[in-house]
């Protein structure tokens, strides 16, 4: 811990219009102590207002780990409000990715357990290198997934498949998970690169994000709300709900400027307006 008392647990870098969250505790398989979850909900505030940004990337530092979940040697000397109030501080971490206006792609250069797993399931998009897995091990230890695993992966792959996941604790393959629908893409690790990121796992997950920004940004922005709001509510609320995003679209002049380039045969330049 004294060691990483100089250094940034989380590097926020601009690459307009991407933004990538990179998790910098790669010595300690990137496992979420109270500065870096605190760390992601600033940066999360930071870019949720700036038009430049349209998708968000998390990735972990390294080529074996995304993020092995909670510092259980952090954990280790928590009393019990201790542990609660880092419940509290994880669940809100989680749900502050998960409300970010840009859509979030997890870019899962290695393994994930437990929280990390959590967290990857917060994202909107997840792209995972192909020797990778994820397992969410709480039931092993003690306890049960606290930071969304429970809600957020059955209604990803479904309750009885999330079952299976989280009562066995068995690892999910990036190939398994790409079946289930829960991994978009698979990446190669056969040349992870140089440097302390995974670089082949960085460049498709950027061809991939700059293929999403050529949208309009606010189109970006209401398509998630629509979608997640409207998940768990009936039908007839569900379409409400996307007839009111739809209306918030028609005055915009990057709907215009849509309406143009479709007839003058051009690309759009959106300008999130």
């Amino acid at each position: 811990m004294n060691s990483e008392a100089n250094e940034q647990v989380l590097l926020v870098e601009k690459e307009a219009p991407i933004a990538w969250f990179k998790l910098n505790r790669g010595k300690v398989h990137n496992c979420l102590n109270r500065p870096l979850l605190r760390a992601l909900i600033a940066a999360c505030e930071q870019v949720a207002e700036d038009r430049e940004i349209r998708v968000v990337a998390l990735i972990g530092a390294g080529t074996k780990v995304f993020c092995a979940g909670a510092d259980l040697t952090e954990r280790k000397g928590m009393s019990q409000a201790e542990a609660i109030d880092y419940l509290n501080l994880i669940q809100e971490t989680m749900r502050t990715i998960e409300l970010l206006p840009q859509p979030v792609v997890a870019a899962i250069n290695g393994s994930a357990f437990g929280g990390g797993t959590e967290l990857a399931l917060a994202c909107d998009l997840r792209v995972m290198v192909e020797e990778a897995s994820l397992r969410l091990t709480e039931v092993k230890l003690g306890i049960i997934p606290g930071a969304g695993g429970t809600q957020r992966l059955s209604r990803l792959i479904g309750k009885s498949q999330a079952k299976e996941m989280i009562l066995t604790a068995a690892p999910l393959t990036a190939k398994r998970g790409h079946e289930l629908g829960l991994i978009h893409k698979v990446v190669s690790t056969q040349h992870s690169g140089d440097g302390e990121f995974h670089q082949p796992l960085m460049e498709e997950v950027r061809r991939w994000a700059t293929e999403i920004c050529t949208a309009a940004p606010l189109s970006l922005r209401a398509a998630k709300q629509a979608i997640d709001s409207g998940f768990d509510r009936d039908l007839e609320a569900g379409l409400a709900l996307e007839t009111k995003c739809y209306l918030q679209l028609l005055n915009t002049k990057d709907r215009l400027e849509g309406l143009a380039a479709f007839a003058e045969k051009r690309q759009p330049v959106y300008h999130g307006e």
